[in-house]
């Protein structure tokens, strides 16, 4: 018989929100549709406070004075592990991810590379240019910048340009 990934990933979810039967399956995928719409209205406002105010209801914790461009992504099964402190800048098509999952793979699953849940946390006066992806567990310093379509799968410190695929440390801003 076929293992079927989705029953898979449903129950690894269940267990993280610590739901339960038949009423925690209905309060699962209700959370998610609700953090769905809500993703959907902040992924395609040109409006940047609108956009901001979308991922706060979804529980991504934001500061003040940020600017979110249109089409930016945040984890949607994860979006309370992602935090943003005041005066950062998300560029366009930018992607922030919590967690990383070989879905549809139980092989790799149970050979060492299941669902990693992590946070993120982006902090003060950081810009993340257009294009960026940042991973699970990642940090960004401090009045850093990360580079136009960068790949960011390592801390970045404070006072720090940092691009490329995977994003490298180019420059201290001094």
């Amino acid at each position: 018989m076929k293992d079927d990934y989705f029953l898979t990933n449903e129950k690894e979810l269940l267990d993280y929100y610590h739901y339960s039967g038949s009423f925690g399956k209905i309060r699962l995928r209700a959370k998610f549709l609700r953090t769905w719409i809500l993703h959907s209205i902040a992924y395609s406002t040109p409006l940047p406070n609108l956009a901001i105010a979308m991922q706060r209801l979804r529980g991504v914790k934001i500061g003040n004075g940020c600017h979110f461009s249109s089409y930016v992504q945040i984890d949607l099964l994860y979006p309370h592990l992602v935090t943003i402190d005041d005066n950062v800048a998300i560029g366009s098509n930018s992607m922030i991810f919590a967690h990383a999952n070989p879905t549809t793979n139980l092989y790799l699953k149970s050979h060492g590379y299941g669902r990693s849940i992590k946070p993120v946390h982006i902090k003060s006066g950081a810009i993340i240019s257009p294009g960026s992806i940042i991973t699970a567990g990642i940090t960004i310093g401090a009045n850093s910048i990360v580079g136009v379509g960068s790949v960011v799968s390592q801390d970045i410190p404070d006072n720090c340009v940092a691009l490329g695929n995977p994003a490298r440390i180019i420059k201290k801003i001094e």
